[in-house]
């Protein structure tokens, strides 16, 4: 037969007041428990016990009549201030149920299940709960339903008494929930106290009272180029003459000043570490006379400050000094080391442009040079002006033998056509054609043969307008660099970059920091951000721990 729980008069519940109705079954057994009134129902009496039943449970069962009622009303109250949820008093009733124990509440079944050694929260395996023995041997305790009568003691099930004890434990947990609210309340007005009202506390009294004026004093300046703006096509046509064009060289600027090096001239020359070592200066601002050039550089940082804004293309300049005329100082010197940078870029950029250009004419002029030299010694080796002319005056030549020769020869046919011919006619035609077709072979050979210096016209020809051809090409080379030469020239002229100061460095007659309002609302701001977030953090831990 299943076993079913009673329900729990659990104190953490929604305050109704349930229980278990009795129902007959048809086995002839009733569920027992109290109806919605509250009341308690007539429980029918316990059957006999079955002789399985060891008079250690008896003794069990009957242990909490004979316990002192003040002694058991303290247990009672110390157990209902360890603040137990709803799911754990369940826990332990349904333990004591289990272990055959009565009690009048859950913290009474608590309070029995400790007296036993026995821990009601404390997880078991579900084979614990299994009772060892033999196939089909009948349970040895007694199971539920059973019929319980009023007058018994030492059945399991609760022994649901009347509302005193449910009306004590709500009115018990009323005033423990106002009294952990209050405590709540307290602590949180203790932490924002330590946390964020006493640090604000603190910032608003070293900006009021302790921190040193400082001034600021403000120039602004741009880096400008001596060229017009142009109406050339494409991307430099729309950047001349845009802050866009010289934002590479305010770029510098700014990086310059920014930099160590800026901040070790400035002191060498101006002292900037001693004029913030007066004994005057608050603690927070004043730099020791034994710091270190980290810390200075830190200051320096803080208190010179250069921004550039790329939509005009102007620098801006702020240094804060305790005292307003050496901020002129100051900016003055700041504003000097930065045209000594824009002309050292622009002195370069020239250099290096006119440096190219000169280069380039100079290896030009010596390669013309050179291929000159070599027309020269051509022309003396070979004992020839210009190869041209020469052939000209070899293909005259030849033609005029060659209309000779063809005379002879008309001539010499004639004779030959009469059918005697004299020969003292024919044999020297003859011999003036041979001569005439010799000496032109050894004309066309000067052409084309070598002579006795090993060397033929056609070479020689060849050899020659190979060096004219380079001549040529160095000449028109060395004159496409004197135009490049000319141009670098005029660009570098017209790159020249100058500083141009917009708002010259003014003293200011009233401090500007500290700005004691705002610095202490801020302060205020982060410490409660701080403590916000560090309060969220530590609650999800706590969920997540307990979860």
């Amino acid at each position: 037969m299943a076993q079913t729980p009673p329900a729990s008069n659990d104190s953490s519940s929604s305050g109704e007041k349930r229980g278990i109705i009795a129902t007959p079954k048809a086995g002839g057994g009733r569920v027992f428990g109290i109806d919605v009134s509250g009341k308690a129902a007539p429980t029918p009496s316990k059957p006999p016990a079955q002789p399985s039943e060891t008079p250690a449970k008896v003794k069990q069962s009957t242990s909490s009549a004979s316990e002192p009622e003040s002694q058991k009303e303290t247990e009672l109250s110390e157990i209902r201030k360890e603040g137990l949820t709803g799911r754990e008093l369940r826990m332990a009733r349904r333990m004591a149920i289990r272990h055959n124990i009565t009690a009048s509440s859950d913290y009474d079944a608590i309070r029995q299940l400790r007296k036993q050694g026995i821990d009601p929260f404390k997880r078991k395996n579900l084979m614990e709960a299994v009772v060892p023995g033999k196939r089909g041997a009948q349970p040895t305790t007694t199971q539920l339903p059973q019929a319980i009568t009023p007058d018994k003691r030492g059945v399991p099930g609760p022994l649901l008494n009347a509302e005193a004890d449910r009306a004590s434990a709500i009115r018990q947990m009323q005033q423990d929930i106002a009294r952990r609210r209050r405590r709540q309340i307290v602590m949180l007005a203790l932490r924002l106290a330590a946390f964020v009202l006493l640090p604000t506390i603190v910032a608003g009294h070293y900006y009021y009272n302790i921190a040193t004026p400082l001034y600021a004093t403000h120039s602004e300046f741009v880096i400008q180029s001596s060229e017009a703006p142009s109406a050339g096509s494409g991307l430099s046509g729309l950047l001349s003459g845009s802050p866009l064009e010289a934002s590479q060289d305010s770029l510098t600027v700014q990086s310059y000043l920014q930099s160590r090096a800026a901040f070790q001239r400035l002191d060498a020359e101006e002292g900037f570490i001693n004029h913030f070592s007066q004994e005057d200066i608050d603690p927070l601002t004043r730099l020791e006379s034994d710091t270190s050039n980290e810390a200075a550089f830190g200051k320096y940082s803080q208190y010179v400050i250069i921004s550039y804004d790329p939509t005009v293309g102007i620098l801006k300049l702020e240094v804060d000094t305790v005292q307003p005329e050496v901020g002129i100082v100051f900016s003055e010197a700041l504003i000097k080391y930065a045209e000594e940078v824009v002309d050292n870029l622009s002195q370069r950029l020239r250099e290096d442009q006119m440096a190219g250009a000169r280069e380039s004419y100079e290896d030009a002029e010596v390669a013309m040079r050179s291929a000159q030299r070599k027309v020269i010694d051509l022309q003396e080796h070979y004992n020839v002006l210009s190869t041209d002319l020469e052939v000209s005056l070899l293909s005259a030549k030849i033609a005029q033998l060659e209309s000779q020769l063809t005379v002879e020869q008309l001539s010499l046919a004639e004779l030959q056509s009469n059918e005697n011919p004299n020969s003292a006619r024919v044999r020297p035609l003859e011999n003036r054609i041979e001569t005439l077709e010799r000496i032109i072979a050894s004309t066309r050979s000067l052409m084309t043969q070598q002579n006795s210096s090993g060397q033929s016209l056609a070479r020689t020809a060849s050899e020659l307008a190979i060096a004219e051809a380079e001549l040529k090409t160095r000449g028109l080379m060395l004159q496409t660099s004197l135009q490049a030469l000319e141009s670098a020239r005029v660009n570098a002229g017209i790159q020249t970059r100058f500083l141009a100061i917009g708002v010259p460095p003014i003293a200011p007659d009233e401090p500007t920091y500290p700005r004691a309002f705002e610095n202490t609302l801020l302060a205020f701001l982060i410490m409660s951000g701080i403590y916000l977030m560090l309060s969220l953090t530590l609650s999800v831990v706590r969920e997540q721990v307990s979860s």
